[in-house]
């Protein structure tokens, strides 16, 4: 069982930026695909990015924007986001899976309980 916690969440004005954090336990952290996934109200949740080892892969909507790394020595995971615009505004979920990343959710078997990002015009 791998324990997924996110943080970082709160309200921000549009062309801030905002680093979102997401730890998980359990052994073998480096051998954890990551993702991000986000949801909106009224809407279903989304790929945001993932990563395995350095490359992350991004959503079209995120890219240039947002950056997605990795820290195995911490568990954890961060989503940096920039030029942050009011369709960001979401709950976005850390989700994990093994071995390789994917955009794909029903991929991933362990997710968190999501964190609020709020961005106002």
């Amino acid at each position: 069982q791998v324990h997924v916690v996110e943080s970082g969440g709160r309200l921000v004005q549009a062309g801030g930026s905002l680093r979102l954090s997401c730890a998980a336990s359990g052994p073998g952290f480096s051998n954890y695909a990551m993702g991000w996934f986000r949801q909106a109200p009224g809407k279903e949740r989304e790929f945001v990015a993932t990563i395995m080892w350095s490359e992350a892969i991004y959503a079209d909507s995120v890219k240039g924007r947002f950056t997605m790394s990795r820290d195995n020595a911490k568990n954890t995971v961060y989503l940096q986001m920039n030029s942050l615009k009011t369709e960001d505004t979401a709950v976005y979920y850390c989700a994990v899976k093994y071995w390789r990343p994917s955009t794909v959710q029903s991929e991933f078997m362990y997710w968190g309980q999501g964190t609020q990002v709020t961005v106002s015009s």
